[in-house]
């Protein structure tokens, strides 16, 4: 894929991952721009590249969770959960604010297939795949 498609996919997608890196930061938004850069910087030096076997977004979400996961790994610690106030300009829980504090009891994996699913529209089988889960389907 040219490097100018790649970058007008990046830029359709950029509010969707934003909101997916800031719920798996916990809604740290320093966090997940730090996490959303170093995205795009592996996609654009090609350290992760479209394959083109699964939807554009699926794919990106992929690449976003990965590059949470090794954030937070080379941090070596977790942070605390925090609700964060925020302006409903970047926060997609806003309009449903009872649900944040229900969806942070929930394990975590379960937390990551509700937003996948609900607040992104993203199909099983590319939930499944964003999430490295093995379809037994």
């Amino acid at each position: 894929m040219k490097k100018n498609q790649l970058e007008s996919l990046i830029r359709e997608h950029h509010e969707a991952a934003y909101y997916w890196a800031l719920q798996l930061c916990k809604h740290q938004p320093d966090s997940a721009q730090d996490v959303l850069q170093m995205t795009y910087l592996k996609i654009l030096e090609n350290k992760a590249r479209y394959n083109e076997q699964s939807s554009f977004k699926t794919w990106l979400f992929s690449v976003i969770r990965f590059t949470a996961l090794d954030h937070f790994k080379n941090q070596r610690k977790f942070q605390a959960l925090e609700t964060v106030q925020l302006t409903t300009a970047i926060d997609p829980l806003a309009e449903t604010p009872n649900l944040r504090p229900i969806l942070d009891q929930l394990p975590e994996r379960q937390k990551q297939v509700l937003l996948l699913a609900f607040y992104h529209d993203l199909t099983l089988a590319a939930i499944a795949e964003v999430l490295d889960i093995i379809q037994p389907w």
